[in-house]
Parts: C-alpha cells; sequence; structure tokens
C-alpha cells in the first residue's frame, strides 16, 4: 500500500496554508505557525478488517503495535505497508509495545462513583504503555521522523512522562537524549526513568514553559530535534489512543471523549483524528471532547470559558484571537502566577498546542472545565479500587466525568470515553491518600 508523494506537511492557519516536504524539520512555517501532517489519499474503510486482523495475530511486531497497526493512517514515510522489511528499516518501535495493551476497559466502581450505568463508561489506560505513559504513541512516530532525517539527538523539556519515554526510545535506537526539567518539579519516580535510560538531564529553574524554551533554543543551536508535542510527527502518534478506542467500539462513535489537559498535544491529536475519520467518511457522528484542567493550571479553561478579559477565545475557523493569549500570559507574569498541581503532569501554564486544542474543540463542539486536586486524587483513587494503575492527572478525567455528568453537560446515557493518561510513579501520592482516614475512598493502615 504504497503512497508517494502523499504525505506533506501544512501550516494549520487557513490564512497562510504554507506546505513542506515530509522531511523538513521545522516545527513552525516560515510565519511562525504550528505545522500539520497531511496526506492526499483516503484510505478505504476496508482497512477496519486489516486492523482488527492485525490486532487479533501474533505476526509482527508491527501488527502487534497500537500505533503502526495503523500505519496506513499515518504513512508519513510513504513506505510499502505490507512490507515487512521495509517497515523495520523505517518505523521505530518497542517490539511492537507501544499502544498494545491500551484499550477501553469498563471499571464498575468508577461507574457507580460518577453516577451512570456501567455500560456507558470506558476509560482507556494509557499507563501500560512501556514507559509507564501515553506519550509513547507519539514517541515512537517522531523518534521515526527524526531517524527518517537523521537526527544524532531528540531534545524535550518534561515533567516527567515525556523525559521517560524519549530516553526509553532513544535507548533503543542508540541516539542521545536531552531532557530538560524543571529543577524540583518531577516525581522521582519519572525523574529514575530518564536517568536509567542514559538520557542527558539538565535542570532549568523556573516551570515546565521555562524548561521548553531553553529545550527549543538547544534544537535551534545545536542540531537537536524536539521530540515535545510542539512537533506534528508526535500528534500523528497520539491519534491512535482515539483509534483504538473507536475500534474497540466498532467505529462507533461514542458521545464525549474525556482527557486531562496539560499542554494540550492530546486534545490537538484526537481532534485531528476525528477531522480524518470523519472527512474520510469512517465515523458518521462527531465525538465531543472534554478538556479538564486543574484548578492550578487552568489557562484554556480561563480562555475558553470567558474568565479573563470576558471573551471566550475560540478556533473562529483559523482566525482565533491571539492577542488575547498573549495579554493573559501577560497577565500571569505580571501577577507573579505559576501553574501549581500535585498533578505535574498537567502543571503547564502555556500550553504549547493551544491553538490546535482550540481547533479540535471547535470541530467537535467541546468543552473545557477545572478540577481540584482533592478531587483527582479521588479520582485516582477510585481507578485504583478497580485493578487499574494510573496517575493523578488521570484522575482528571474520571472527575471531570463525573463533574459534567451533575451539571447535566452529559446525559446519563450518554457513551463516554475518558483516557487515563498515565500510571502511577509518585509514590507517596497514594500513601499520603490513603493514610487520611478523611479521603473519600481511604483505606488507612491498622495497628
Amino acid at each position: 500500500m504504497t503512497m508517494q508523494d502523499d504525505a506533506y506537511l501544512k501550516c494549520i492557519n487557513p490564512q497562510c496554508g504554507l506546505e513542506y516536504t515530509i522531511k523538513c524539520i521545522n516545527v513552525q512555517c516560515e510565519n511562525g505557525h504550528m505545522l500539520d501532517v497531511k496526506y492526499k489519499n483516503i484510505p478505504s474503510d476496508n482497512l477496519k478488517e486489516v486492523f482488527y486482523e492485525r490486532r487479533n495475530s501474533q505476526g509482527n511486531i508491527f501488527d502487534e503495535s497500537g500505533v503502526w497497526r495503523f500505519r496506513e493512517l499515518l504513512n508519513f514515510c510513504q513506505i510499502d505497508t505490507e512490507n515487512i522489511k521495509e517497515c523495520s528499516k523505517y518505523l521505530v518501535s518497542l517490539d511492537g509495545a507501544e499502544g498494545r495493551q491500551s484499550k477501553p476497559y469498563q471499571m464498575s466502581k468508577v461507574a457507580k462513583f460518577v453516577e451512570i450505568s456501567n455500560e456507558y463508561l470506558w476509560l482507556q489506560p494509557e499507563g501500560y504503555n512501556p514507559s509507564g505513559s501515553f506519550k509513547d504513541n507519539g514517541m515512537a512516530t517522531a523518534v521515526t521522523h527524526a531517524k527518517m532525517i537523521g537526527a544524532k539527538k531528540i531534545v524535550c523539556a518534561s515533567t516527567g512522562n515525556t523525559s521517560a519515554s524519549a530516553g526509553m526510545f532513544a535507548a533503543n535506537e542508540g541516539i542521545n537524549c536531552d531532557v530538560y526539567i524543571p529543577a524540583g518539579q518531577i516525581a522521582p519516580g519519572k525523574l529514575s526513568q530518564a536517568y536509567q535510560f542514559g538520557a542527558q538531564i539538565l535542570e532549568v529553574d523556573g516551570n515546565f514553559d521555562d524548561a521548553l524554551k531553553q529545550s527549543l533554543e538547544d534544537v535551534q543551536n545545536h542540531d537537536g530535534y524536539t521530540v515535545n508535542s510542539i512537533n506534528p510527527f508526535r500528534i500523528e502518534g497520539q491519534k491512535t489512543i482515539p483509534f483504538r478506542a473507536l475500534e474497540y467500539l466498532n467505529w462507533e462513535s461514542p458521545d464525549w471523549i474525556v482527557y486531562p489537559g496539560g499542554a494540550l498535544g492530546n486534545t490537538s491529536s484526537c481532534g485531528k483524528a476525528l477531522m480524518e475519520l470523519y472527512e474520510w467518511g469512517w465515523i458518521k457522528k462527531i465525538p465531543r471532547i472534554a478538556v479538564i484542567n486543574s484548578e492550578g493550571a487552568s489557562t484554556l479553561s480561563d480562555l475558553y470559558n470567558g474568565k479573563f478579559e470576558g471573551e471566550e477565545l475560540r478556533w473562529n475557523k483559523g482566525k482565533p484571537n491571539t492577542e488575547l493569549i498573549s495579554r493573559y500570559y501577560d497577565h500571569l507574569d505580571k501577577e507573579g502566577i505559576r501553574p501549581k498541581t500535585k498533578a505535574t503532569a498537567i502543571q503547564i501554564g502555556r500550553p504549547t498546542n493551544i491553538l490546535k486544542g482550540l481547533r479540535a474543540l471547535e470541530f467537535t463542539n467541546g468543552i473545557v472545565t477545572t478540577v481540584s486536586d482533592s478531587e483527582m486524587l479521588d479520582g485516582m483513587s477510585v481507578v485504583g479500587l478497580n485493578g487499574f494503575d494510573c496517575e493523578m492527572a488521570s484522575g482528571a478525567t474520571v472527575v471531570g466525568i463525573k463533574k459534567l455528568i451533575n451539571e447535566g453537560i452529559i446525559k446519563k446515557d450518554d457513551v463516554i470515553v475518558g483516557i487515563l493518561t498515565g500510571r502511577q510513579k509518585d509514590a507517596m501520592l497514594p500513601v499520603d491518600y490513603h493514610s487520611n482516614p478523611k479521603n473519600k475512598f481511604a483505606k488507612p493502615p491498622k495497628n
């Protein structure tokens, strides 16, 4: 299934629309706008059967992979997808393990907690990925592109999960990896992974946004390749999260797909996946996206819901009010407001993908809300009581669903897919939670 000259890069701003070859390493067009990976050909929906067969076979690692199983839908390498030799030459994989176990599950205790019938709620734990978070989906494709263009070093800023994933893939491929982290703000369990995989750690005074700025300067000045979600090729891999959810629902769209909101790479990738599937005729109904911010890192919610200057920020068909965003960031700086939440995975004040996120929300008629740290800990804990592991940021998905049901925005008979973005890597969070008998799901130790 070769698609020669099918893939290219295109600016997301409709007024600009500049196009670039697929081997371009810029993450923005020359006018400073973000880029999308685009495909000229429309894939046949007969591929649905191919994907199903791959999923249930033990043929090769690319069929077993929860990312590369869908390789026809993200064939930016423009290879013969049925030629395993060619796949092996181009596609980067952790022995097919990325996304392999991630699929929607029903969790009865969570359904009871959010007060809906179990049959309507599906939760997809991306913590089953090799490095323990959803990042492996996008890292497989980003590092594939890095390899394709001959990059010698990958670079990222991280609050923990990205560094673990980047380090793992870099070690596997035998390339260098520089990781910029906000000093003292990363769970030791996440940081230890980056060290374990041989990444070079660079500590930055400040938060994630400061670390990202420095990492992009490193890329610019020292021939690195960024694997943060500003990279459009990482977004391609993260599209497979909703692909898997839809596949397990027999390509019948749920009413809602719910994510925690940090840098908004997942929101962006989900929006792109749904736009493509709808355009291709693979789905007839567009699920609504709900993004759940932490109260302590609520940039998107503040802007989207008009809590800053009273204006609701929208994509506006490609003409968002970017001045409003700039004024909001200036306001944060002036007031000395820094993102603050124990859910470090979403402790981000300047989401790099905010414009792509707005586009996704417009296409899906999406919504944004916030939840508190204590609520997220409840959400995390009730997932645990179902025998599934998730980090605090994933708890935002659960309590966000509960909040939206209580507000009547999500109906009791709506089908919901909630994404649990990563597993628990901060060992003390559950210990502290369960040691306090006042917490809703606490099981304190007995003497």
